[in-house]
């Protein structure tokens, strides 16, 4: 997988197969390493309501970042609904297709689900540890649950061709990055 470094990333880690991302990220947190974790297929990732969020093998992006800001829990207020305005602003550029947001943390194409965030921050006080930005964004999924299936969808269903997932991912990163300042990440 060909992801650009920016300064959101100092390090790299890929999984073909983890439970969960944002999981595995609490546990390794604490190293204070920028870190952009990426998985081919998750088991367990982490949805609403508790709900899974279930990555299979079709090149979808399941990725948490861990990063070290240095604003105050209160000045990250706004950040998941900026997190999917960077998606969402990236799906047009590239591709000319247009996401809604559906508060607090979803995108969504045609009325149905396409991609989730999760935020967490871990802080004592007005000092943030670190910060955890999940995200679950169905690419070439072509495979839905029954439970699922009439719920979610992915680029590939609705406009019947592959994506690049290098290039989405790519294209969100740089976006984040321009926002950035804002949160002091």
């Amino acid at each position: 997988m060909n992801i650009e470094k920016n300064n959101l990333i100092e390090k790299i880690e890929y999984f073909e197969e983890i439970e969960s991302t944002h999981k595995y990220a609490s546990l390794i947190a604490d190293k204070k390493i920028k870190t952009l974790l990426i998985a081919d297929r998750q088991t367990g990732g982490i949805g609403t309501n508790g709900r899974t969020w279930y990555t299979g093998k079709a090149k979808n992006i399941a990725m948490t970042l861990i990063l070290y800001p240095t604003s105050t829990p209160n000045e990250l207020d706004g950040l998941t609904i900026d997190i999917a305005k960077c998606m969402q602003k990236n799906i047009q550029d590239l591709y000319n297709i247009k996401l809604e947001i559906k508060k607090p943390n979803d995108l969504i194409l045609n009325g149905k689900k396409i991609g989730g965030i999760l935020t967490q921050a871990n802080s004592m006080g007005d000092k943030i540890n670190y910060l955890l930005i999940s995200m679950g964004f169905n690419v070439n999924e072509d495979n839905f649950t029954e439970e699922t299936k009439d719920l979610a969808t992915s680029l590939k269903l609705e406009y019947s061709r592959e994506y690049s997932r290098e290039e989405i991912l790519n294209g969100f990163l740089r976006n984040l990055e321009q926002i950035s300042n804002k949160y002091k990440f």
